[in-house]
């Protein structure tokens, strides 16, 4: 449930700020266009403004680190309600776009401009063209939510769906005007969320076990091996999916554009590169003693974060499994519920036949 937000002004005697208000929604439409972290730091706004031929336009499109959609729709006087369906009713539309047509949305975007390069520059990291017809999820950005629009939401998210709110406050100081926002869900749910739904096929029942992408960051996959983890850095998007594992959940690791390369079991939870200890003949030793990071230590957003993995079976990464139709994915951690990652383990369960000996 929405926490309503209030801000004090520091001192002796702390003074609320009051409330205010923007001039319209498209003033926080051009605030987003002008500084894309107010809904998200990870995210690239590709779109504005376009027409879906459902009698609509979509405010915003935004593409994320793994190549996937993000539709942004603001309020816009509609009530909450309303915005709720037009946006599930838009991201039909953004569910049948292919690579082309996204490319095409971007250069009317930003004239003249090269998605994939772009791209590449924003995040380090090429296209992956492949997601763009299943992988999306949904924002919603409005100054409240009502009940019933935030059961819907609640609905649709406890089913799957990759949907979510953003709230946002304004408050003034003076002459000047604050800006606050507040996320309805955790976002790391609906990013989960959608990296599990990447195929047109009915979603089945989740079978329990994990796909982990693991690779970047300067980290070797034989000191994952060695010293028993998975990491990941680089930011938040990179970082959070790790929050949803637990002792005794099993991982399928997989090094994107080589394979799959082990199995095994979650002993720990996810901690930061300043804290987490590996075990040295016996001894707890902090991580930072014997692996060197790409990622800065100060930084608490970058820093490279740590899970602690005991390993079933492992191979090097010149023997990984790479078969045609196994599940992959651009998520750190991603709980696949598609026939694609059920027909992946029945594979990999036959070439890592000591997959549950931990």
């Amino acid at each position: 449930m929405l926490v309503s937000q209030r801000i004090w002004r520091v001192g002796q005697s702390p003074e609320r700020l009051p409330e205010g208000r923007l001039a319209s929604e498209w003033e926080l439409e051009e605030m987003i266009i002008a500084k894309p972290e107010i809904v998200s730091d990870q995210w690239m706004i590709i779109g504005r403004q376009e027409e879906t031929g459902f009698n609509g336009r979509i405010d915003l499109l935004a593409i994320a680190p793994d190549s996937s959609l993000v539709l942004i729709e603001l309020k816009r006087g509609r009530s909450p309600r309303e915005v709720v369906a037009q946006a599930i009713d838009y991201a039909t539309w953004v569910e049948a776009l292919d690579a082309e047509a996204v490319a095409r949305i971007y250069s009317r975007f930003k004239k003249g401009a090269d998605l994939a390069k772009d791209f590449e520059t924003r995040f380090g990291v090429g296209l992956d063209t492949e997601v763009f017809p299943s992988q999306h999820q949904i924002v919603i950005v409005a100054a409240a939510l009502d009940a019933a629009s935030e059961r819907i939401v609640s609905y649709l998210s406890k089913r799957s769906v990759a949907i979510n709110v953003l709230c946002f406050e304004v408050f003034e100081c003076g002459v000047e005007r604050l800006l606050s926002r507040a996320w309805l869900r955790d976002p790391v749910e609906s990013q989960a969320a959608s990296s599990a739904m990447t195929s047109r096929s009915p979603p089945g029942p989740w079978n329990g076990e994990y796909y982990v992408s693991f690779g970047g960051e300067g980290r070797s996959w034989e000191e994952a091996v060695k010293y028993g983890f998975i990491s990941a850095g680089g930011g938040p998007w990179f970082t959070n999916t790790l929050k949803l594992l637990k002792p005794g959940d099993r991982i399928w690791v997989k090094i994107p554009r080589t394979g799959y390369v082990g199995v095994g079991r979650v002993t720990g939870f996810s901690t930061p590169q300043t804290e987490f200890r590996i075990n040295i003949d016996g001894k707890q030793v902090p991580a930072s003693d014997v692996l060197a990071s790409d990622q800065p230590a100060d930084d608490p957003e970058k820093m490279e974060h740590f899970v602690p993995i005991e390993w079933a079976e492992t191979v090097p990464a010149d023997r990984a499994i790479n078969e045609p139709g196994m599940f992959g994915n651009r998520n750190t951690v991603c709980a696949p519920k598609i026939p694609e990652w059920r027909t992946t383990i029945d594979r990999l369960q036959r070439v890592f036949p000591k997959y549950d000996s931990v």
